[in-house]
Order: C-alpha cells, then structure tokens, then sequence
C-alpha cells in the first residue's frame, strides 16, 4: 500500500513539473535567429560545431529557439562575422577573433597568443582564471559578447612548396598566415597573407603564395593541401591552443531571457568539450593517412623557433608600451601561463614525454 501511494505521488510530481516546464516554455517567445561563420560547411568539425550548437539549443527549448546556421560567404564574407554581428545584421557569429587584430591586436588573446596557452590552459584562463571577465570587459567597448564555442589543439606549422631550413629561408617567403602571427613573421621576412580558408588552395596551386597555414591534418587534408605543398611542418607556434568563438551583440544579449542565455551557454560550453574531442580523435588519424600518401613531415629548426620565439617577444611588449588595453589583458595572460608552465613540468608534460619516449623505445 505504501509502496502504491509512493508511485502516485512520484507520478503526480512529474506530471506537475511537466505541466510547469511546459507553462514556462510556452511564455517564452519564439526566436528565430541567424548564425554566420568564418569557415566554409566542407570543415565539418569547424563548421560543424555551429550545426551542434543550434541543434542543442532547439532541444533545450523545446524548439522556441531556432538558430539557423550559414558558411563563410552566404550571408556575410569570412572576415566580416564581427563587424555584421557588431551593425545587426545577423544575430550570432561564429568565428577566431584573432582575425580581426587590424582592429585591435587585443582580439587575439580570446582566439591564443603565439607561444601562448594550450588548449586547457586556455579553458582554463578563460572559464575560471579570470580571462573572460578582462576580455568582455575589452568587448565591451564593440558592443559584444562572446562565448567559447570549440578549440583545435595546437595546430600544424603548415604547408611549404620549398623546405625550411634556416631564418634566411623566410625571407621573401609569400605565405597564408592568420591573425597576429603575420605581424611576427613580417619581422623575419614573409610576406604574410590572410586569406579566407576556400581561396587557399588555388593560390598555393597558382604560386601565388608559398606555403600556408590552417588548422591540422584533418581539415588540411580536406582542403587538399598535399597536392601542391609537399612539406608539413609542425609546430604551429603561433596557434598553440586555438579557441573559436560564438558572437552576439550585448544587446541583443541583455535584453534574452534569463532561460534562453542559459541555454545559449550550456550548448556553447557542451560544443566546446565536443569539438576539441573530434580534432583530437580526428587529426591522428589523418595524419597517418597524409604520411601514408607521401607528405614529408617536417620540424622547424631550432633556429627558427628561437627567432619567431624572439620576435613574438618583441612585438608583445611593443604592443603593450602602444595599447594600454592590449597591455592589461597580456599582463594577465602572462602571469597565468607561468603559473601553468610550472605546474605542467611537475607533472603533466613529465609523463607525457615518459609515455613518448616509451612508446618509440617499444
């Protein structure tokens, strides 16, 4: 008898927080908003991360809130996300702030700073080391507010039509660079260019540039980069845990119910963990398939590394004495990654090179 009474009663509670989310979703209004990103729909991990997150949102509202999703050029070009998220022409962006340093060399440090952060210790600045709270401070100042929405990893070093073997090779070296890295690289010769991810590859097929720069192997490899550049260096200095971000304008923003900005974030933070995974389990495998196919896996020389190393120095503290915004957040940024450079050494990077190490001795 207890027993029935306990099931009636649970039932009950059920049926009456049913009723309750129901009245609640049916006084929310019915949006119907747009998203443009910077990446082409054929990078399906990229790219893919908006169609997740959309579809997250439409299921944590019982479908009021619909995100309709678009590739780099049908709504807006590839570099013009922030500024159409920033004017109302859309509603949401999806795109790497580094981009948009011309407007201020600020913007890189929510997307990563050369020799900066890995992917962890990028989450972890920007979700509970106080790194969101300076950087929606800066965006304040563009009307914007921005979330996490996935990471690549450390990213490769790109494709050379010619190999890399001194500081002397840079020189002249016409190459697709993106964000703050092309201000770097400009100090020891290249010609930096920053081209949309769908124009690459004919302009390394034409000879228009030299090598370029994207992600990794499995978004290179669709891009089809081993067919005209044979070399693939690694690392990618100067995208060492690589964030992209969704866009909104404040605004917009303040004025969304509080369940439809907690849904917004919950799918953000949810496409975040899921797009890192799918690179991490994806770019092994094309790399394994790239190499198979004759593509010659290269390191930048020592020598290389220590004057992009030397430059990127340089070029930050220039920036911080020019920009004192730029300034406040780097300062910030630097004190945390020696504080995640120490810890790493204890423990992480020591087992990691063991687990290497063991691994190639097998």
């Amino acid at each position: 008898m207890q027993r029935r009474k306990f099931i009636q009663a649970a039932s009950g509670a059920a049926a009456l927080a049913a009723l309750t989310t129901s009245a609640s979703a049916a006084s929310l209004p019915k949006l119907n908003w747009r998203m443009a990103s910077s990446f082409p729909k054929s990078l399906d991990t990229l790219y893919g991360g908006t169609e997740k997150f959309a579809k997250r949102v439409a299921e944590i509202t019982d479908g009021n809130f619909i995100i309709r999703t678009f590739p780099a050029g049908e709504l807006v070009p590839a570099f013009q996300v922030l500024d159409a998220v920033q004017n109302g022409t859309i509603e949401m962006g999806h795109s790497a702030l580094y981009l948009y340093y011309g407007k201020d060399a600020t913007f890189t440090f929510d997307t990563c700073a050369p020799f900066g952060l890995n992917s962890r210790q990028q989450t972890a600045w920007h979700t509970a080391g106080g790194g969101r709270e300076l950087y929606q401070e800066f965006l304040k100042g563009y009307g914007l507010t921005a979330l996490p929405i996935g990471n690549t990893g450390c990213q490769m070093g790109g494709w050379f039509r010619k190999e890399i073997k001194s500081v002397q090779d840079l020189s002249g070296l016409k190459m697709r660079v993106g964000g703050f890295a092309g201000k770097i690289l400009q100090r020891l010769g290249v010609v930096p260019q920053q081209i949309p991810a769908g124009d690459i590859y004919p302009a390394l097929e034409k000879g228009t540039i030299d090598a370029a720069e994207f992600v990794g192997p499995y978004d290179d490899e669709k891009l089809g980069f081993e067919r005209v550049a044979p070399y693939y260096y690694t690392p990618g200095w100067w995208e060492t845990g690589s964030q992209v971000s969704l866009l909104i304008g404040s605004k917009l923003w303040d004025g969304l119910p509080q369940a439809y900005r907690a849904a917004i974030t919950a799918a953000a933070y949810e496409t975040h963990v899921v797009v890192q995974a799918e690179y991490d389990v994806r770019n092994p495998q094309a790399l394994a398939r790239l190499l198979k196919r004759g593509t010659k896996l290269r390191a930048f020389p020592q020598e290389v590394m220590d004057a992009c190393a030397k430059a990127t120095t340089e070029l930050m503290k220039e920036e911080s004495k020019n920009n004192p915004k730029f300034k406040k957040i780097y300062d910030h940024y630097q004190r945390f990654q020696h504080e995640q450079n120490q810890w790493y050494s204890v423990a992480e990077a020591r087992m990691q090179n063991y687990q290497i190490n063991a691994m190639k001795a097998k």
